[in-house]
């Protein structure tokens, strides 16, 4: 096998595993079904990709039209409002309704079945589109880096920021740019694409983690501090006039 589709079929395995791993993760351990399903659905994106590659489907493949699909719901909705609002359940203590985590994937679908069908006849607006909302979800991890550093976690923070950095050039260059030596499948593109793509799924699960363990400690010191304040007229110290 070619070195370069070795590299590409890891990078993929690569991308898969982490989104069904952490995807189950965020789902088991905290509840959370956006950024857990989110992840999934990337996973599933990336077995996708990697069937269609292995048996050699063309264009006229269902498997051609579903990569599309995969590909422009999480770069309109998934990777951008999906990942911020499940990010807020740290950062801002947001409990989305079940209402909400059904519409908000719903305006995914719609995104992912508008953008991928009429991507053509979008051209150059859509790239501008995807490119928009991916700087406007940067804005936001560098926020959710920053709350990481404030609570001393220097290195899951700069972790954050490095792979928010390469998801920012990778959108970039995705529409508007070609890596000089590629093919005609931008097969390298897309291997350090994927291997970024998993990455943020593993820092952000681990800055995800971290930032709610330290919710977690500061909400038990404030309960201990609360319950620790003496009630004015009870108590076996209490003084009676």
């Amino acid at each position: 096998m070619d070195l370069k589709i070795a590299l590409y079929a890891l990078a993929d395995l690569s991308m898969i595993v982490a989104g069904f791993t952490f995807g189950w993760k965020f789902i088991n351990n905290y509840k959370n079904y956006l950024l857990g399903l989110e992840w999934i659905i990337v996973a599933s994106s990336g077995t996708n990709f990697l069937v269609y590659a292995l048996v050699g489907a063309d264009e006229t493949s269902p498997m051609y039209h579903l990569a599309f699909f995969f590909d422009a719901f999480s770069r309109s909705v998934g990777i951008t409002v999906i990942l911020v609002l499940g990010l807020l359940k740290v950062t801002h203590d947001f409990k989305p309704s079940i209402a909400v985590d059904i519409g908000v994937f719903g305006l995914a679908i719609v995104g992912g079945l508008v953008m991928s069908a009429f991507a053509d006849d979008l051209g150059l607006a859509a790239a501008i589109f995807y490119v928009v909302m991916n700087a406007l979800t940067t804005l936001f991890l560098l926020y959710f880096a920053w709350r990481l550093w404030e609570i001393g976690e220097r290195g899951h923070s700069t972790a954050v920021m490095v792979v928010t950095a390469a998801a920012a050039a990778v959108a970039g260059i995705y529409d508007f740019a070609a890596i000089p030596g590629d093919d005609e499948h931008h097969t390298i593109f897309y291997t350090l694409a994927m291997l970024t793509w998993s990455s943020q799924m593993v820092v952000y699960y681990n800055g995800y983690r971290t930032l709610h363990n330290s919710n977690d400690r500061k909400a038990t010191v404030s309960r201990a501090t609360s319950s620790a304040v003496a009630i004015p007229g009870h108590g076996r110290n209490s003084v009676h006039l």
